[in-house]
């Protein structure tokens, strides 16, 4: 027959997992959020840079970092002087913006570029995925090459600080501060 000692165990073992259940005991208290905590003391640690950080295109980012470097400045803001800011490559009146045929051999494809904007930028408005990082001529990785001669012969750089007159006389270019001024070949994603 049925074992009236091992049925009792097992009723009160089956009523206290039930009582434990349905018993209320304190509840545990979550401890505070101290992430923002955290990074703010490990960003204190970090030595403050001029350089901005390249943008990962990969995720999304990019074209962020030279509206960032900007400063805030508007531009032909007047300095103390009076006078306005001396002028760059980019900086062409509308009246006398001119345009030059330019071949970019890679995307097999010939385009009118004006003389009043990079490269870089007139590339990718052709939905074309050309390669930078930092767009300031601080790095090489818009890097490009002219293969009809020295570079500084087809377009002019605005403030470029990577390439030496060797790889310029080699036909190098920073494509993102390079504004054309003459028809040329252009093989971009090359670096010396």
């Amino acid at each position: 027959m049925v074992d009236v000692f091992s049925l009792s165990i097992g009723t009160l073992l089956a009523l206290t997992a039930v009582a434990l259940h349905y018993a209320r005991g304190t509840e545990r208290v979550a401890p505070d959020d101290i992430t923002d905590e955290v990074l703010e003391r490990r960003a204190a640690t970090v030595p403050e840079t001029d350089f901005p950080e390249p943008m990962n295109r990969a995720i999304g980012g990019g074209g962020g970092a030279a509206a960032a470097v900007g400063g805030g400045e508007s531009e032909g803001e007047l300095e103390e002087g009076g006078e306005e800011d001396a002028a760059g490559p980019g900086d062409i009146p509308e009246d006398e913006i001119e345009y030059y045929e330019v071949e970019f051999v890679k995307q097999g494809e010939t385009i009118e570029l004006a003389n009043n904007e990079p490269i870089l930028d007139q590339g990718e408005e052709q939905g074309w995925d050309l390669p930078y990082a930092c767009r300031q001529g601080q790095c090489v990785s818009c890097g490009g090459r002219i293969a009809d001669g020295p570079s500084e012969d087809y377009v002019e750089h605005d403030n470029q600080q990577m390439l030496d007159e060797n790889e310029i006389g080699e036909g190098y270019t920073l494509t993102c501060v390079a504004y054309p001024r003459g028809e040329f070949s252009i093989e971009t994603n090359e670096t010396p």
